[in-house]
């Protein structure tokens, strides 16, 4: 089993930037495929970036690409989402996850949770 800690979230203005944390204990988290995903209220999750278990298979959803950037470091157990040039529909909890896979975009494939932490882009 895998325990993931999220941190880093909180208010932000537009145009910020902001990088959030993923702490991993338990089983090997190098033997996992991380993602990030999130969710607003009244809305579904999405998926934001994934990163293979090496730190190749690297992904990222249209709305964030180019300003978000997705790593690891599994020496340290920690993943981190970087995420630049905020907008306010970034806004919304932000979850990590583990996964047997190593580069999929679907929440389904991911077996751990964080707890998610908070975003919120306002002025």
């Amino acid at each position: 089993q895998v325990q993931l800690v999220e941190t880093g979230g909180g208010l932000v203005q537009p145009g910020d930037s902001r990088r959030l944390s993923c702490a991993a204990s338990g089983r090997a988290f190098s033997s996992y495929g991380l993602g990030w995903f999130r969710q607003a209220p009244g809305k579904e999750r999405e998926f934001v970036a994934i990163i293979g278990r090496s730190g190749g298979h690297i992904f990222y959803s249209t709305s964030v690409a180019g300003r978000f950037t997705i790593s690891r470091d599994n020496a340290k157990n920690l993943g981190y989402l970087q995420m630049n040039s905020l907008k306010p529909e970034d806004t919304a909890v932000y979850f990590c996850a583990t996964s047997h896979y190593d580069g999929s975009s679907s929440a389904a494939d991911y077996t751990y949770w964080g707890q998610g932490t908070q975003v919120t882009v306002s002025s």
